[in-house]
């Protein structure tokens, strides 16, 4: 049986309601119950290891914008730390820190880097130093530094995507115990540098490898300090996702108290195989944050700010000509759909998922859909005195629904947007097409709204 109710219709202010079919969706926003503060800053950013140069140093205000917590970044050996026994070079690395630095982030500091002096053969199975003492002296020199450049700067990640080696870009394939010596040496060099430095890893390409119980085992006592848990996770499924995250949280069960945090540094859709509807991967990410903040997730970092094409010269001076071909036939051959911005510079639609959920600051808002696909986030902004809402249907097909804006305490200005992901233009005003200024009442209201597939819809009070 079919069952009707009103449609709103806004008139100078006023609800006028005339008869139409019940929506299949239903969206409550309850204004009366303030919760916790959401943290959307949380959600951060991280950049590929790509390039010596600073790859997005002229999007520094865009960036800015977006308010990440984290930035990631590879140290990887194209910086140059040890160029000879005794000698440090910072100078490279620290124009790629000061660029994110000059964001408002932190720099998330992956060491991911095999200096010649100390790995004088380039084998991606050779991956301890000939000497320890010295790389422990590298490690302490280069977070001595950065400790005095910016006390912001506290987090080091201790290797990047272990398990696969130069597949994942970097110049070593560990196995859990020699892992775990790596580690050990690695995390005493941070800790003598720098007392309050959070210390983590091991930024797994797959959660499930052996890598990540030896970890835990070596940490378990408290000698060997595990501030957080990392790892990457590449799947156009966001609760394929959510379920990487649950399968640490259940690890972490057994885990003495304080528990490490919880970080996949590296995400995004199937990279190898990207759904190409261009409104799937804005709504993707709004999607799969969600299912963190609700799975419990401590921080993440999208992968990536900007794509970049790799130098072949540039890599096959610490990888194998076997690795550093994969990773120029991915960069540069490959269609990449990573980055914010793509290689020629321009902004992606998924900037704008970023944009706006960097608006939902403050108190989160209690907000519930009857609707699997239909999710989204509110809250109130007390500096701006203003509320943020973010819907979106995370389905290939369209859903009808009704949004209830229930317990407003005076009457309010409402501004509606939806995020554009197929026009041509990059301006923000064409993604983020507004609506005219309606005003609601005091109390309760209902709007129909019909939400096109991977539709964001962003809606503003004030």
């Amino acid at each position: 049986m079919k069952i009707y109710l009103s449609i709103l219709i806004l008139v100078s202010g006023v609800c006028v309601v005339s008869g139409a079919e019940l929506p299949t969706a239903q969206v409550r926003v309850d204004f009366s119950k303030p919760g916790d503060p959401l943290e959307m800053d949380r959600m951060a950013l991280g950049q590929g290891g790509l390039s010596e140069e600073p790859m997005w140093a002229d999007r520094i205000p865009e960036i800015r914008a977006l308010r990440p917590r984290f930035i990631r970044l590879f140290i990887q050996e194209y910086f140059d730390l040890l160029p000879e026994p005794g000698r440090y070079h910072f100078d490279t690395l620290d124009r790629s820190v000061e660029t994110i630095l000059r964001t408002g982030a932190a720099p998330l500091m992956c060491i991911c880097c095999k200096p010649k002096v100390l790995f004088p053969q380039v084998n991606q199975d050779i991956v301890e130093p000939v000497d320890y003492a010295e790389w422990e002296k590298l490690i302490f020199e280069v977070v001595r530094h950065y400790k005095k450049k910016s006390p912001r700067i506290r987090y080091w990640e201790v290797g990047n995507e272990p398990d696969i080696g130069e597949d994942g870009g970097c110049p070593y394939r560990f196995k859990p115990d020699s892992y775990a010596r790596y580690y050990r040496h690695t995390a005493a060099a941070v800790r003598r540098a720098d007392p309050e430095a959070r210390i983590g890893g091991p930024a797994l390409a797959y959660v499930r490898s052996p890598i990540l119980p030896a970890l835990l085992d070596l940490c378990r006592s408290g000698q060997v300090p595990l501030h957080f848990v990392s790892w990457h996770i590449y799947s156009s499924d966001p609760k394929a996702v959510r379920g990487t995250i649950d399968y640490v949280h259940d690890l972490l069960k057994s885990y003495p108290d304080p528990k490490p945090e919880t970080f996949p540094d590296e995400w995004n859709m199937d990279l190898t195989n990207p759904p190409l509807d261009p409104r799937f991967q804005p709504c993707y990410v709004a999607e799969t944050i969600w299912q963190m903040i609700d799975a419990g997730l401590d921080y993440s970092c999208y992968y990536h700010i900007r794509d970049w094409y790799v130098s072949y010269e540039t890599f096959v001076r610490f990888m194998s000509p076997q690795g550093t071909a994969f990773m120029t036939r991915w960069w540069n051959r490959m269609p990449q759909f990573d980055g914010l911005f793509d290689f020629q510079n321009h902004v992606r639609p998924t900037y704008f998922t970023f944009k706006l959920l960097s608006r939902l600051n403050g108190q989160r808002i209690g907000l519930t859909s009857s609707h699997p696909a239909i999710h989204g986030l509110a809250s109130f902004d007390e500096q701006l005195r203003m509320f943020n809402i973010m819907l979106w249907n995370y389905s290939h097909s369209p859903v009808e629904c009704e949004v209830s804006l229930e317990g407003l305490s005076q009457k309010m200005r409402l501004r509606r947007r939806v995020l554009d992901a197929q026009t041509a233009s990059g301006d923000e005003n064409a993604r983020l097409r507004p609506d005219p200024f309606q005003t609601v009442e005091k109390g309760n209201c209902q709007f129909p709204v019909r939400f096109e597939a991977y539709a964001i819809h962003s809606w503003t009070l004030e």
